[in-house]
């Protein structure tokens, strides 16, 4: 008998989040200076996946990481961000649990708020 996969049901998925996209605008030195607008706002499941060392600056940050789980999209990528309040949550991969396209799994790393401004 095969496992499937649970997926959240659609209760579970309290969380209010808001899908930032970038817009890079040249800096006038040759390079660009990237913000992010807010996009839908979605609702979905946050659940802790660890930590992840990146070095930063000579060192190494230990940041928290995330599975974010969403209705199915197919517009997300890692060049964009999740915003819940105050949090904001950077996409580094996403994943379809199993292959309908009924759900889709944000993994996530929370920035640092002083990486913010």
């Amino acid at each position: 008998m095969a496992l499937t996969p649970r997926h959240p049901p659609l209760g579970a998925r309290r969380r209010r989040f808001v899908l930032e996209r970038p817009l890079e605008e040249p800096d006038g030195f040759g390079g660009v200076l990237r913000r992010y607008v807010a996009g839908p706002v979605l609702w979905g499941a946050l659940a802790p996946a660890g930590m992840v060392d990146r070095p930063a600056g000579g060192r190494t940050d230990t940041l928290p990481a995330y599975r974010i789980t969403l209705r199915g999209r197919t517009d997300l990528d890692p060049t964009m961000r999740l915003a819940a309040g105050p949090r904001r949550f950077a996409i580094r991969a996403v994943t379809e649990p199993d292959g309908r396209g009924r759900d889709c799994i944000c993994h996530v790393e929370e920035l640092p708020r002083e990486s913010l401004s």
